[in-house]
């Protein structure tokens, strides 16, 4: 790879990164839910973006930019599509509203893709090209023939409220991780390996799950596991890759999130993302990982895209 070349795709990846951090920042500074915690309905068509051809869930960054376009245009469904995979589905995208500014309706997400090129006769370099993708909810498509892909389609209403979530339950006993309960903190123990959590009648609604799927993510980083180094990456980082990580397996768990804001690390988040506009990248990239990795202890096949 030439140096001309190689100057153009770091640029262009370098503004990929920056519009979406800016996207993330201007949410986050809204005041309103942090774009990743959403209070998921337990009905089968929503939850985390899933691509209505491959079957695969977005990963890394896509799901907040998913649940931001959500958020914005109302949209309930996990199923999204591009164009082309609408249409050759049968579906017609439905005419942008007046309301929506032109270029908005489609929502933009990324696809990483490495590039290895050699450099020498026994040496070679890896680059990673970022290219963006335009993709529509099944919200914004026309077709009858679609219907079961949206929330609410035949929907057992019987089941619907429960306090029971009895796929977590399992799926954390399975991972065999040491979790001890009582006295008032949550926290991972890196060094002894441990996760320390309060008794579960001291949380309301989900509370407990929520807490207990976070220093989780927190436990895949051990060397054992995931093998991921905190220092490098500091506190922030390893509090924001377990808080979306957290959100992930929620999502995919039927788990509503509790609405909290996490203002004791918003200030830290924020300043971090402003001076690394791959600060957010890589968050989201790992917590991906980790709910991947956590997911597969499950007895049940789950559809986590690696």
């Amino acid at each position: 790879m030439n140096l001309i070349r190689r100057r153009l795709l770091v640029s262009n990846n370098q503004k990929i990164r920056e519009e979406i951090t800016n996207q993330i920042i201007t949410a986050l500074e809204s005041g309103s839910l942090l774009p990743w915690r959403k209070p998921w309905s337990r009905d089968r068509n929503s939850g985390m973006g899933k691509n209505i051809v491959s079957g695969e869930l977005y990963t890394g960054v896509n799901p907040l930019l998913l649940g931001l376009a959500s958020e914005r245009h109302g949209f309930q469904s996990r199923y999204w599509g591009t164009f082309r995979q609408w249409e050759q589905l049968g579906g017609k995208i439905m005419r942008r509203p007046s309301r929506v500014s032109k270029g908005q309706w489609g929502t933009k997400i990324v696809f990483c893709k490495a590039v290895t090129k050699k450099k020498g006769h026994d040496e070679e370099e890896t680059y990673f090209l970022l290219r963006t993708y335009t993709v529509f909810c099944v919200d914004q498509v026309e077709g009858d023939h679609l219907d079961y892909l949206r929330v609410g389609f035949k929907t057992d209403t019987r089941n619907e409220v429960s306090n029971t979530f009895d796929e977590a339950d399992a799926l954390i006993e399975a991972t065999g991780a040491d979790i001890r309960h009582g006295g008032n903190q949550a926290f991972y123990d890196l060094a002894q390996d441990y996760i320390q959590v309060p008794n579960r009648d001291q949380f309301s609604g989900s509370g407990y799950y929520d807490t207990v799927l976070h220093e989780l993510v927190h436990w895949a980083e051990h060397t054992n596991r995931l093998n991921w180094d905190r220092k490098s990456g500091g506190y922030a980082l390893g509090e924001l890759i377990a808080e979306i990580g957290a959100c992930y397996l929620c999502s995919e768990l039927g788990i509503p999130t509790n609405e909290e804001n996490h203002h004791a690390y918003l200030n830290g988040w924020l300043q971090r993302m402003k001076q690394d506009s791959s600060f957010i990248f890589q968050a989201s990239s790992q917590a991906s990982k980790a709910a991947d990795y956590i997911m597969s202890f499950s007895k049940k096949p789950v559809e986590v895209a690696g």
